[in-house]
């Protein structure tokens, strides 16, 4: 006996100990945590160009995915809890759940493996579908575990701290917010990087089974550090989910209202008051404030339906503009680091200067009256998007379709040829080029007798702007011998006379042209050029000034730096109405259950706001990306004008006082049921359907 005690003792001094006040344990969960950050938002950040560049979905097909992804990290936080506080425990809850978050990741990372179903080798997967179902599956795993996860690990970091902590505590908290947002920023930057990378056995394609092979890498030193830091963790037993609890209550309180619908029994005060007769009015009264707050709640999805689309239709809006800055050069999936970059550089501006300012202007700026200017900010942020599309829209060729087709003409000659194209008559200059575009199929096409023109129709022209915003180039050879051309390490080919070679990728900056004869063109993002190897070419010093290049498509010209002002105002939205919606949640409702029904409740917001989109997304049959920006305006403004009538008549409340009181009346209530109950059990004792009777009685004379 007394060497167990020896041992425990060791034991609880083990996980007693402290560096600079603070328990050692916390320093594993904060770096656990800002691994697993890393993880999930390194792999969402390339996600929406996975699904639309590898596994060639639409853009309208990759945001419903991407959003449905979103919408279940935001759903499994309530399994999560519910497993913690009534089986597990948060340990176990975090470990076991982990375990299946990594598998998630490395099954993401295999699934872009293209070479493991290339059995031709030609770059391209012979098996799409087996990486679509690997995909799904990993998303499935990730989206389990990460919102597994989500409600258990700050809480567990709570658990570390004894109440003479409270300082030490909050500065926890402090640091394990500023992990998750150190973690989001560098993954949103590194990733893409990674993502931009050529990896492959057979051929070279963009990396993407190492932009998802190193979040994977990071989860696994997640799961490890954690479990390192085992023998020195509080762990807590777990005592049941007092969400399970609320549920039950209100479920009960419906139950019994049904069971007590005629009109012979009275009503009361609140539907929740017929849940007395098996709760104590405490849980009732703060079931109340629960559900006071959680209506407010009901308008929120439409914030989170914009704001989670930064990743999604913000991202590919970036693919078709211009990211050159300088020297440095940043990629679409790159832009989303805005955000973290802000939202540190404004919540100190926001608290410190902001809301003071406000306060001495007298202004009564309440939390809701924050939440609604929040929306409001999300909504100007979509039509700041809405401009930036209608200025991309007008930098956009018009690509030939079901009801519009095209006809390019391209003189090689050195002289100009007249051309009439069913009743238009057309002039080529030399070595030019025409693209006119018809609403007919069919068109009678006649050349001046003084010149030739020979048709090649087995080109394949493009039909979109070039993926990545890289560039796309072809050679025309006019030039009376078979032609080589290679640029860089990619080879066209042996392009014979009079022939068109197909499209390769190239991307932006200078390229040289060919070992005999060196052509230089500089590209920018986005554009698409075929290069005319005219008759008259010949080998020597100057022969590249008789090649002729024809734009088939213009570059990206619109900046994304236009994007900036619309991530401020989405950012700012958030640090208004993020922040302050939480706040405001905290100081409605009770301690007990405002951490777990709260973060549920919130959380669940989140989740059906993406599920709006991904509604949208398939639903709207717009056109223009423009319009559909401007279609989730629309909808913020009018759920902002409905939150704002429903903030107008919302009474705050202080739970303290309102929990006070029953207090002061919880002794009374404890006697008056004692009494109650010595009174059935003399009447009609241990008798089953005495004791229903006696129940009946007594519910009567409650109401």
């Amino acid at each position: 006996l007394i060497s167990a005690d020896k041992e425990q003792g060791k034991k609880r001094k083990s996980k007693s100990a402290t560096i600079a006040g603070y328990p050692i344990s916390i320093f594993f969960i904060v770096v656990n945590e800002f691994c697993e950050r890393f993880s999930y938002y390194g792999m969402r950040a390339v996600l929406v160009l996975y699904f639309k560049y590898f596994l060639l979905w639409d853009d309208d097909f990759a945001t419903t995915i991407y959003h449905t992804f979103v919408a279940l990290c935001y759903l499994t936080p309530i399994l999560g809890a519910i497993i913690a506080d009534s089986w597990l425990g948060k340990f176990k809850t975090i470990i076991y759940l982990s375990i299946v978050y990594t598998i998630g990741q490395v099954v993401m990372a295999v699934s872009a493996i293209h070479d493991i179903t290339d059995t031709d080798r030609d770059g391209t997967p012979d098996n799409m579908s087996l990486h679509i179902a690997l995909s799904m599956l990993g998303l499935l795993l990730i989206a389990l575990g990460t919102g597994g996860i989500k409600p258990c690990v700050a809480a567990f970091g709570g658990d570390q701290f004894e109440d003479h902590q409270e300082k030490q505590r909050s500065t926890f908290f402090s640091i394990f917010y500023l992990s998750i947002n150190a973690g989001s920023l560098l993954s949103t930057l590194i990733t893409p990087i990674l993502r931009a990378q050529e990896c492959g056995i057979y051929t070279k394609q963009q990396c993407y089974p190492l932009a998802f092979g190193v979040p994977a890498a990071l989860m696994v030193v997640s799961l490890f550090v954690f479990i390192v830091g085992s023998g020195m963790y509080n762990k807590t037993a777990p005592q049941g989910n007092i969400m399970v609890k609320v549920c039950k209550c209100i479920g009960f309180a419906i139950s019994n209202r049904f069971r007590h619908r005629s009109s012979q029994y009275p009503k009361r005060h609140h539907w929740m008051d017929w849940a007395e007769e098996k709760y104590d009015k405490l849980l009732i009264a703060q079931v109340k404030m629960v559900l006071k707050v959680l209506f407010l709640y009901i308008p929120l999805p439409m914030f989170w339906a914009l704001f989670d689309q930064q990743g999604s239709r913000w991202t590919l809006q970036a693919t078709t503009m211009n990211g050159n800055f300088g020297a440095l050069t940043i990629m679409p999936d790159q832009m989303q680091t805005v955000n973290p970059i802000l939202i540190l550089v404004l919540v100190p501006i926001v608290d410190s200067l902001v809301y003071p300012l406000i306060a001495k202007c007298k202004l009564n700026f309440t939390p809701l009256k924050r939440m609604t200017v929040g929306m409001l900010l999300a909504g100007l942020a979509f039509v700041a998007a809405a401009l930036v599309q209608l200025q991309i829209d007008q930098t956009l060729p018009t690509f030939p379709s079901s009801t519009v087709g095209q006809a390019k003409f391209i003189n090689m000659i050195n002289g100009n040829i007249n051309i009439t194209a069913g009743s238009n008559p057309i002039t080529l200059d030399a070595f030019s080029v025409l693209q006119p575009t018809y609403k007919t199929q069919t068109i009678p096409i006649k050349c001046a007798k003084n010149a030739y023109m020979f048709f090649y129709l087995q080109f394949r022209d493009m039909t979109e702007k070039p993926e990545k915003g890289e560039n796309a180039m072809r050679i025309l050879n006019g030039f009376n011998s078979t032609l080589n051309v290679t640029v860089g390490d990619e080879g066209f080919g042996d392009i014979v006379t009079n022939n068109m070679s197909e499209y390769i990728e190239v991307a932006q900056g200078t390229n040289d042209l060919g070992d005999e004869c060196v052509y230089t063109q500089t590209l920018g993002f986005g554009s698409s050029y075929t290069l005319v190897i005219p008759s008259t070419f010949a080998f020597g010093p100057n022969c590249a000034d008789s090649i002729r290049p024809v734009m088939d498509i213009s570059p990206n010209s619109i900046h994304m730096a236009w994007q900036i002002p619309q991530y401020l105002l989405m950012t700012s939205g958030e640090v208004v109405f993020s922040v302050t919606g939480l706040e405001f949640s905290y100081s409605q409702w009770h301690l007990e259950i405002k951490c777990s029904v709260l973060q549920a409740g919130w959380l669940l917001t989140v989740a059906v706001g993406n599920i709006i989109v991904l509604i949208v997304a398939e639903a709207a049959t717009l056109e223009d990306q423009w319009a559909e920006y401007l279609l989730f305006t629309s909808l913020l403004v009018f759920v902002c004008i409905v939150f704002s009538v429903m903030a107008f008549f919302y009474k705050y409340i202080d739970p303290t006082k309102i929990e006070a009181q029953f207090a002061h009346m919880e002794p009374y209530e404890k006697e008056k049921k004692k009494s109650l109950d010595m009174t059935k059990k003399n009447l009609y004792g241990n008798d089953r359907r005495g004791s229903n009777s006696s129940n009946k009685g007594t519910q009567q004379t409650k109401m």
